[in-house]
């Protein structure tokens, strides 16, 4: 097997490797370092660009700009994060995850020109992704922002359209404190003369100030574009078209029709170029897929995996659990990075929750399970230490082993809920799908 320190990995799990040991920082905000090698790369796309930043609802509503573009026939490049198993996961071209040889060979031309710039994992792949993309020969491109927005790798490229989701409170030593802050720092995917969609209904001062003055073409929702609907459907209304009859997005959750919303809002705003006819956005949300939101599997007793990760996630996983129905008792795998605000997301979710399986993540940065149990105990949640307890909290070392012991005492009118860290998820996923790693 190649050693690790091999200067030209030949597999795109030796370049995974050397890529995380390889720069001194995880994260590195600043974009002149990335700038320089695209610069080398000359890497442009021929192609309407739309790029998504937000707290929450950020691959949502990659998805779904992704299943409708793709109904209506157009070739459509996905770029996408975090991943579950393979990190294949995060290049898509046109519906199809990219193989192991297209992400080497792009590993491979930015090697080539990076000469003595020093990248991050995410700033090297993410170079590498957009690179493969850009020789894609595609239609349309859409592009995740990793962290914030101003800052961002993604951000060196200048999108078509931009959109932000939503503004909460996350990454705090990075993006700051107040959402006023963070906005600001969202709102850096914006660009003069070209349109920026917000999807927060309560959007900060900072991002319309930031907006008003680049000179972008700012829509906001409720002013230039909005939503109504019944039990059956939707209607989305924008500044020059409605859409009615619509399909609620198959991605389940109360807060879908707020990136639906916006999706269709960037989808108007394109529609000279990539124009897309009634019935491709009915059937574009009706079979949207993501992983990971608010994903109910089938079978007994109900599994559901979700991402969420901070405050704002978490109460919209509150909120989706009350609209479920009826479950006698719901059991919680749940594993954090230190980093994220636990007492926050706890405050949401505690009364919801019966059964606490708490779990330690295989990275560095994440609290330990020991710790979670301490925040759940600290926020007030009593379990009874009695066999037949009404609550508890157990404490794993794996979400692999926190999901037996739900699945082992859960009945089959019960649910479990997956949620936390993407790592959290994916540690589900895997003993569940055992023929992937």
């Amino acid at each position: 097997m190649t050693s690790q320190a091999s200067p030209t990995p030949s597999s795109l799990n030796e370049w995974l490797a050397l890529l995380e040991q390889r720069h001194f920082k995880q994260i590195d905000m600043g974009l002149d370092r990335v700038m320089q090698v695209k610069q080398k790369l000359d890497l442009q796309f021929g192609c309407p660009v739309i790029m998504v930043a937000g707290t929450n609802g950020k691959g949502s509503t990659c998805s779904m700009l992704e299943s409708i573009l793709r109904r209506a026939g157009y070739r459509v490049g996905l770029y996408i994060k975090p991943h579950f198993l393979h990190f294949n996961e995060r290049a898509r071209i046109d519906g199809d995850m990219a193989s192991d040889e297209q992400l080497v060979a792009a590993f491979n031309a930015v090697e080539a020109q990076r000469g003595d710039v020093s990248l991050t994992y995410f700033e090297f792949t993410t170079l590498a992704i957009m690179k493969l993309l850009a020789d894609a020969r595609l239609d349309v491109v859409i592009l995740e922002v990793g962290l914030g927005g101003r800052l961002d790798a993604v951000n060196v490229v200048d999108a078509d359209v931009s959109i932000v989701t939503s503004i909460d409170i996350d990454h705090t030593e990075y993006l700051g404190n107040t959402r006023e802050e963070i906005g600001f720092e969202k709102a850096g995917i914006f660009r003069p003369g070209k349109v920026a969609v917000c999807g927060d209904p309560v959007p900060p001062k900072s991002l319309i100030a930031h907006a008003e003055k680049i000179g972008a073409d700012l829509w906001l929702l409720g002013r230039d574009f909005n939503y109504q609907g019944d039990k059956q459907q939707w209607a989305y209304g924008g500044r020059g078209m409605r859409r009615n009859s619509l399909a609620y997005p198959s991605l389940r959750g109360a807060n879908q029709i707020l990136n639906a919303s916006a999706a269709l809002a960037a989808l108007e705003a394109l529609r000279e170029v990539l124009p897309v006819g009634a019935q491709d956005v009915r059937t574009g949300l009706a079979t949207v897929e993501l992983p990971g939101r608010f994903q109910v599997l089938p079978g007994q007793p109900l599994v559901i995996l979700d991402v969420a990760h901070n405050p704002h996630a978490a109460a919209t996983l509150a909120q989706n659990l009350d609209n479920m129905g009826f479950h006698p008792y719901t059991y919680a795998v749940f594993g954090s990075m230190l980093d994220k605000d636990i007492e926050g997301v706890i405050a949401h979710l505690k009364d919801k929750i019966d059964h606490w399986c708490v779990t330690d993540l295989p990275l560095p940065r994440a609290a330990t399970a020991q710790q979670l149990k301490d925040a759940l105990l600290e926020a007030g949640v009593e379990p009874e230490f009695k066999p037949d307890a009404a609550r508890s909290i157990e404490t794993f070392e794996t979400p692999a082993a926190a999901y037996a012991n739900a699945l082992s005492r859960a009945g089959e009118n019960d649910r479990i809920v997956v949620f936390g860290s993407f790592l959290t998820v994916a540690g589900v996923m895997q003993v569940r799908r055992p023929g992937l790693h």
